[in-house]
């Protein structure tokens, strides 16, 4: 398993990313600094309270002499405990805020990487990498600074007590907690690396169980349900391994934490017994002194549990910054140029293509490709599985950058172009249409508030649909399930061509969108997609004849070169032509 180490002490290296999610709540960490100080100065006056209290009572103080310390230590306690109320509060806001921020710019970053990134990289797997790493952050982003520097305020105001006490007290508790620091800081190292390699295990069991349930009716179909049972054992014995030893490493800073904090209460109640027998301290002043060393105990916990979550959260931050920092491969210009409106012109120009997702796999598999469309012209693209026709398409929405030649689109280099304004330009149908768990109109929008029914009922019209979306139970407004469950694929293709349609493409690209329908809704699908390309240009990835008739143009692609091309009139003409060829024996059969 690879795992990027972690920094012993990650809190530098990672600064930035933590003052960028939080500079923007100063006022909210602002007001849990004040919260934790001002709790911190009534932890350290109710104490001599207490002293005033003990030695008054010691004297034979009356008891009208002694009700006003008690009500004044009762009172402290009240404010100071609704103080860290409030600091909870306030923090947690925090840390959820700043987190909230994070997998949005995470998730975010992620889609904008590379497809080579994706494919070496399960849904699961990304979505421990977005969520998991970020859970971990929670404390960190929420009180992890103020907490620290609040606690170490609190040791150093106890300190400060003790040598205003006695000078002896003073140095002799000064070198202990300077050792438990120490101490601290050593264990810290410990479980850093190890909570690493269990937030990676923990990533790949959770890869593998998303990519396997999906896979459920094929898996049982092959009868390969105990093969995926004793892969998902090694995941998770695997997993079981690091966090055990993530955990034992934790635990061993807890045991020798609190192995501390017993020998800090005896030192403590030794010097005041010492004290008080010699007669330089009341039994005030030796109570205060132990209670002290209890008050000091509990921000040296703190510090402790502080980092712990910096060794879970260390871990995290190395992940999250390993994963901010891959750049993708696809950059956009700085100065970006202006699609033109209506349909777009597409012109590939000596483009030639390899994947490099995987180093010991690059073979070209686009060669040298010339073609023009002019805008409002349609291109019948045919070729067999594995010609380069959907490698060609990616190319178009710029997924990936050609290894050499150029590509137009609307006139303009496509690297010219603004990503969003490409993507926006360009609209897309496939035979696999993407269905959320939502409402018709979030699936027609894809949740975009601002287009309003109006404007669905509108493009619905224009296609001939809304008829067929009228006739769902509670039409715009009816409930599908994800992955398109309760639609058929006629109904999935139908509203992904209703989708299309609200963008307003000036480029469609129809990658066989009608090839699994039945008779009657492909005959209606047929009839939106002529209404969907009027006035647009378009690219028609096929294999049936009926499909590739409305074509201005004819390519047909063979092992990534371009094999045929011209106008399809043209070449119907032409009984030596290869689509001529194609026409007369099937090109079901001749390009499956």
């Amino acid at each position: 398993m690879s795992v990027t180490n972690t920094p012993a002490a990650p809190v530098r290296p990672y600064r930035r990313l933590l003052g960028s999610y939080l500079r923007p709540r100063l006022g909210g960490v602002l007001l849990l600094a004040l919260l934790l100080i001002f709790g911190i100065t009534l932890q350290l006056v109710n104490p001599q309270v207490i002293r005033t209290f003990v030695d008054a009572t010691q004297a034979g103080a009356a008891a009208d002499r002694l009700m006003p310390a008690a009500l004044l230590f009762l009172a402290i306690a009240v404010v100071q405990r609704s103080a860290a109320f409030a600091a909870v509060y306030v923090g947690e806001r925090l840390g959820w805020g700043a987190t909230n921020d994070l997998r949005a710019d995470l998730a975010r970053h992620c889609l904008r990487l590379d497809m080579g990134f994706h494919k070496r990289r399960t849904p699961g797997e990304l979505i421990e990498r977005i969520d998991g790493d970020v859970v971990a952050l929670g404390n960190f982003f929420s009180q992890f600074s103020v907490q620290l520097i609040g606690n170490a305020l609190l040791v150093l105001g106890v300190l400060l007590l003790f040598f205003r006490e006695d000078v002896r007290v003073g140095l002799i508790l000064s070198l202990y907690t300077m050792l438990v620091f120490a101490a601290l800081m050593l264990l810290q190292r410990l479980a850093t690396d190890r909570w690493a390699q269990a937030h990676q295990a923990h990533a790949e069991q959770f890869g593998f169980l998303e990519e396997h349930i999906g896979g459920t009716e094929d898996i049982r179909s092959s009868g390969a349900e105990s093969h995926v049972l004793g892969r998902l054992a090694h995941f998770g014995v695997q997993r079981m391994r690091y966090e055990l030893r993530a955990l034992m490493a934790t635990n061993l800073t807890f045991v020798i934490t609190s192995f501390l904090s017993l020998v800090g209460y005896a030192l403590g109640l030794a010097i005041g017994a010492y004290l008080y027998m010699r007669g330089e301290a009341t039994i005030g002043t030796a109570f205060l002194i132990v209670f002290y060393i209890g008050m000091l105990a509990e921000p040296l916990e703190g510090i402790r549990v502080q980092l712990e979550d910096l060794q879970r959260a260390g871990a995290a931050l190395g992940r999250v910054s390993e994963l901010l920092a891959l750049q993708p491969l696809v950059r956009e210009t700085d100065h970006p140029a202006p699609l033109p409106a209506g349909p777009l012109s597409v012109a590939f120009t000596d483009v030639s293509f390899a994947y490099r997702d995987d180093e010991s796999d690059t073979r070209v598999v686009l060669h040298e490709l010339n073609f023009a469309l002019e805008p409002g012209q349609v291109l019948g693209l045919l070729g067999r599985t594995g010609s380069g026709k959907s490698t060609l398409t990616r190319l178009l929405f710029r997924l990936y950058d050609p290894s050499s030649g150029r590509i137009r689109l609307g006139g303009h280099l496509l690297a010219d172009l603004a990503l969003d304004n490409v993507r926006a330009r360009i609209g897309m149908v496939t035979q696999e249409v993407q269905i959320f768990q939502a409402s018709v109109r979030d699936n027609l929008t894809l949740f975009n508030d601002r287009i309003d029914d109006q404007r669905i009922f509108t493009a619905l019209d224009e296609l001939g649909l809304r008829a067929w979306v009228e006739s769902l139970p509670a039409g715009l407004a009816t409930n599908l399930g994800a992955g398109g469950m309760g639609l058929s694929a006629g109904e999935a293709q139908l509203l992904a061509f209703a989708r299309v349609l609200l963008r307003d493409p000036g480029l469609v690209i129809l990658d066989e969108a009608s090839s699994r329908l039945d008779p009657a809704t492909e005959r209606l699908l047929e009839q939106a997609v002529d209404r969907l390309l009027a006035g647009r240009t378009a690219i028609i990835i096929a294999h049936r004849l009926q499909t590739v008739q409305r074509a201005d143009q004819i390519m047909i692609l063979d092992q990534g070169r371009i094999a045929e091309y011209g106008a399809r009139r043209m070449l119907l003409a032409d009984p030596q032509s290869q689509f001529s060829n194609l026409l007369r024996v099937g090109m079901q059969e001749v390009l499956a």
